[in-house]
C-alpha cells in the first residue's frame, strides 16, 4: 500500500509528580469512569474467541474529515480505514490480496488491469456496492477540484471502465510499476451519496457511510469518535463491537489514562517503553509491549522558497552541524537508526553505499563562510547585513520538540540563531504547511511499501494540499522519479531509486534525523494479537482481536 502522510506520532513529556497525580484524578473524574480491577490471574488465562466489548485508544490530533483522499493525514486514515474498503490490501507477508476485489488480471503489455469485484457487496445503508462506485471514486480523486495529494498516481490512468456491476478496468498509457499498489491505497466511496457534491464541504466527511468492519456512531468534537460494528461489512463480522478514539492532545495525559486502565492501547515514547513501564510491576502485569521497525522517519525540512535555504551550501552546512546520533541517543534512548535515504533500512530500496552526514561543525563553518556568512560581534553569522536566523516549527510532539532543542544548541555553536515554536496539529497544517508560511519544520513521513515517492519529491507536486510543500525542484530527481514509475524490472528499479536517494542526499532538501521504531502498549485484556509480530505489523488482522467478557469494562463507562 502506498500511503504518504504526515507522521503524527504519539509521544510524551514529563510532569512533576504532584501535578501528574492531580491530572490523573481530574481525568478519571471528568471521564466518569471507574477503573475496573482485573486480577493478574484473569489476564493470563486462555479464553475462547468471544464477540463483544469495547476497545479504547487515544488520538493526539482530531481528523479534519473522514474522506482520506482529501485529508491526506494520518488521523483521518486511522479512523476511515475502519469504515471504508479498497480494491486490494496486503497480507501478513506484505503480498497483495483482494479486499473488494475477488480477483484481478494484468494484461500481457502490463498496461491494463481488470478487477472482478466480490458479489453481493453492500454499503452500510444497504445499497449495492458496485464497480460504478469504484469508477466514481477514481474520477473524484483525479478531479482538479478535489485537489487530492494522491491524484498523481491515478492521473496516469488513460481510461477507466465499469462494463458491468462486478468489473472495473483501468488502462495506462504506459506500464506503471506501482499500479497495483496504488489500488491498495484508495478507499472506495459511495457514488449514490456523494455524486454532485463538493468533497471539501460535504457533510459526509463527518457522517460517512462505508462498507468495512465499522460504521460511525458519533463524533463529539474535541472529545471522541465512536465506531460500532457494521452488520453489512463486506469482509464479514469483526469480534470487538465498539471502537472509541478519545481526543487527548497531551501525551502525558494519554499515558496517565493508560496507567489508570482507561485506555486499551497507545503509542509510547522511548522513555515510557524502555524505562517507565518496565520499572512498574503493575504495568508489566497489565500491558503487553510491542516494538517494530516502522516504514517512517523523522526529518528537518527547509522551505526552499525562502532564503538562504535556496543555497545548497547552507543546507549542507546545517546537515553537518547537527549531531544526529545525539538526537537518537538523547531523545530516542537509542531506539532509532541514523539514515541516509528516505527508505526503510534493510530493504532493497535503501542504498547501502550511502552514509549519513557526519557531525562536523568545522566543515559546517567552512561551507557557511564559502556561502558569504561572517560572524558579527555577537557571534551570529551575517550575510549582506542579514543575520542567519530562522524559526523551526513542529507540532506538539515532545520528541520533535526535544530534537529541535538539540538542533538549536548545535546550530548556535556554528553561529546560527534558531527559535522554536510548537503548534497544535490542525493549526500547524492549515496555517503553516498548506500556506507555505514557514522557514523550517521538524516532521515525519510515514511511507508505503512501494519505493515510488513521486508525490513527495517531484516538482509538479507543489501547491494546495500536495505533499511537496517544501518546494523542492530538481530536474534530475524529477527524471529519476518518472523513470522509476514505469520501470517494471525490480533490479533496474532498484538502481533508479538508489540513484534518486544519492542525489537527494547530496542536495539536502531535508535532513534525516532518525528512522524510528514503532513502540506500542496494548492492555492484556485484548486477546488474539498475532505473536510474533508479522511483517505487516502488530495491528494486522485486528478484526480477529477480542476482549473476553470477564475482562471487559462497564460498557456504560467506556467513553
Amino acid at each position: 500500500m502506498k500511503y504518504f502522510a504526515f507522521l503524527n506520532k504519539q509521544l510524551t513529556n514529563r510532569n512533576a509528580k504532584a501535578s501528574s497525580i492531580f491530572l490523573l484524578i481530574f481525568l478519571v473524574t471528568a471521564c466518569g469512569q471507574q477503573t475496573q480491577q482485573i486480577s493478574t490471574q484473569s489476564l493470563s488465562k486462555t479464553y475462547p474467541t468471544q464477540p463483544g466489548g469495547t476497545l479504547i485508544d487515544a488520538m493526539l490530533g482530531e481528523p479534519s474529515g473522514l474522506i482520506s483522499m482529501i485529508a491526506g493525514e494520518s488521523a483521518s486514515s486511522a479512523i476511515s480505514s475502519n469504515i471504508f474498503n479498497k480494491l486490494l490490501k496486503y497480507d501478513k507477508n506484505l503480498d497483495l490480496t483482494g479486499e473488494l476485489a475477488e480477483s484481478w488480471h494484468v494484461s500481457t503489455d502490463q498496461k491494463t488491469i481488470t478487477f472482478k469485484l466480490k458479489p453481493n457487496l453492500k454499503w452500510a445503508d444497504g445499497k449495492p456496492l458496485t464497480s460504478a462506485d469504484v469508477l466514481w471514486t477514481w474520477h473524484a480523486v483525479i478531479d482538479d477540484k478535489t485537489g487530492s495529494p494522491y491524484a498523481s498516481d491515478f492521473q496516469l490512468v488513460r481510461s477507466a471502465q465499469a462494463p458491468d456491476a462486478l468489473t472495473f478496468s483501468v488502462t495506462y498509457s504506459e506500464a506503471y510499476a506501482p499500479a497495483l499498489d496504488s489500488w491498495a491505497g484508495l478507499q472506495v466511496l459511495p457514488k449514490h451519496l456523494l455524486e454532485n457534491q463538493d468533497l471539501h464541504t460535504t457533510a459526509f466527511a463527518r457522517k460517512p457511510v462505508g462498507s468495512s468492519y465499522y460504521q460511525l456512531d458519533s463524533w463529539n468534537t474535541g472529545e471522541n469518535i465512536k465506531l460500532s460494528r457494521n452488520p453489512s461489512s463486506v469482509l464479514g463480522q469483526v469480534n470487538i463491537d465498539h471502537l472509541v478514539s478519545r481526543m487527548i492532545p497531551d501525551t502525558s495525559a494519554q499515558f496517565l489514562e493508560l496507567m489508570a486502565g482507561n485506555l486499551d492501547s497507545m503509542s509510547l515514547d522511548p522513555t515510557q517503553f524502555s524505562r517507565i513501564v518496565p520499572a512498574r510491576p503493575k504495568l508489566n502485569k497489565t500491558l503487553n509491549l510491542y516494538k517494530e521497525l516502522g516504514n517512517s522517519y523523522t526529518y528537518m525540512g527547509f522551505n526552499l522558497k525562502h532564503k538562504p535555504f535556496d543555497d545548497v551550501r547552507v543546507r549542507k552546512a546545517i546537515n553537518y552541524a547537527i549531531n544526529k546520533q545525539e538526537i537518537i541517543d538523547g531523545v530516542y534512548l537509542g531506539l532509532g537508526i541514523n539514515i541516509a535515504s528516505p527508505y526503510k533500512p534493510g530493504t532493497r530500496w535503501s542504498n547501502p553505499d550511502l552514509q549519513p552526514y557526519p557531525y562536523d561543525p568545522a566543515k559546517a563553518r567552512a561551507l557557511l563562510k564559502e556561502a558569504g556568512f561572517i560572524a558579527n560581534s555577537n557571534g551570529i553569522l551575517e550575510r549582506d547585513g542579514k543575520p542567519l536566523s530562522f524559526e523551526i516549527i513542529t507540532n506538539q510532539n515532545k520528541e520533535r520538540e526535544k530534537s529541535a532543542v538539540l538542533i538549536q544548541r548545535r546550530l548556535k555553536d556554528v553561529g546560527i540563531d534558531v527559535k522554536i515554536r510548537a503548534i497544535e496539529w490542525a493549526s500547524f497544517i492549515s496555517r503553516f504547511i498548506k500556506t507555505g508560511d514557514f522557514d523550517v519544520v521538524v516532521l515525519g513521513w510515514s511511507l508505503g511499501l512501494d519505493p515510488d515517492q513521486y508525490n513527495i519529491w517531484h516538482s509538479s507536486q507543489q501547491g494546495g494540499d500536495k505533499f511537496n510543500f517544501i518546494g523542492y525542484h530538481n530536474a534530475t530527481v524529477d527524471k529519476l522519479l518518472e523513470q522509476g514509475r514505469v520501470e517494471l524490472n525490480p533490479d533496474k528499479r532498484q538502481k533508479i531509486y538508489h540513484e534518486f536517494a544519492k542525489v537527494l542526499l547530496e542536495d539536502s532538501p531535508v535532513i534525516y534525523l532518525s528512522a524510528g521504531y514503532g513502540l506500542s502498549a496494548i492492555h492484556k485484556r485484548v486477546k488474539g494479537i498475532i505473536d510474533p509480530i508479522p511483517a505487516a505489523g502488530v495491528g494486522f488482522e485486528s478484526e480477529k482481536w477480542f476482549i473476553p467478557e470477564p475482562l471487559r469494562r462497564n460498557e456504560m463507562n467506556a467513553n
